[in-house]
């Protein structure tokens, strides 16, 4: 029998939480579309790292979408949730749990684990068949802005959203960390979107921050389609021969 009063409360948390997220998008999307697109500052034109900017009706679909994953990335918040009030996350509260030093160590684990996820879950996506079922919604922004960071089809907004859930099940993280890395996903979004090159001229090619992805090296991904699958890191980009160095 359906407990009722929970289900209320997994709604409402819900949409609760959606409401969180839509609003972060629109007051970052607004804060970064008004500051780079309207305002223009001309120390930035040329960091753009495309010719042209995105049209009224790739905007409109992208908030369209960007709603749908709000709700689905909303959902599993909410379930995440539930699962760590029912003992089946390894999410924890006490500092020293783990010791000091395994918390900057866990942030980093998990996001090389999520790079590995997503850089073949991403070139599985780019399958023909899959691509478009799952991932064309994402790319019909052929000129990347803030406003696509979040521009999913529900199945791969759900495919994403699967990940922190079965993630947390088997890693130990502190609940902080653990916002410092939802901090991260929603920063390397907007920055990897963004359509404006944030980090110092050169940085590619620098031994360090050259494994950082920006804008400049999502944007080839847009623009050619077969390379650079990465998310946060160029590792896997380099190893597999799939980062593109030119746009075309």
């Amino acid at each position: 029998m359906i407990d009722v009063t929970r289900l209320k409360g997994f709604v409402s948390g819900t949409l609760i939480l959606f409401v969180i997220l839509v609003v972060r998008y629109f007051v970052f999307g607004a804060l970064l579309h008004w500051y780079f697109f309207i305002r223009r500052d001309p120390r930035w034109e040329k960091r753009k790292v495309f010719s042209r900017d995105h049209d009224r009706k790739q905007f409109l679909s992208e908030l369209k979408w960007s709603m749908v994953s709000s709700g689905i990335f909303a959902f599993s918040g909410v379930f995440m949730g539930w699962l760590y009030l029912k003992g089946y996350t390894k999410i924890y509260l006490e500092w020293d749990l783990h010791g000091w030093w395994y918390l900057p160590v866990s942030l980093v684990v998990v996001m090389l684990v999520h790079e590995t996820y997503y850089y073949w879950l991403h070139r599985w996506m780019h399958q023909p068949k899959i691509y478009r079922i799952v991932h064309k919604v994402h790319h019909d922004s052929h000129v990347t802005s803030p406003w696509t960071a979040f521009s999913f089809h529900p199945w791969e907004a759900l495919i994403q959203a699967v990940f922190l859930p079965v993630v947390l099940m088997i890693v130990p993280m502190h609940a902080v960390v653990l916002l410092v890395l939802l901090t991260i996903m929603t920063l390397s979004g907007f920055i990897n979107h963004l359509g404006y090159e944030l980090y110092p001229e050169g940085h590619e090619t620098h031994p360090v921050w050259g494994q950082i992805i920006g804008a400049s090296h999502h944007a080839r991904h847009h623009k050619q389609f077969r390379y650079n699958f990465g998310l946060y890191f160029t590792f896997w980009d380099k190893f597999m021969g799939t980062e593109a160095r030119k746009m075309k």
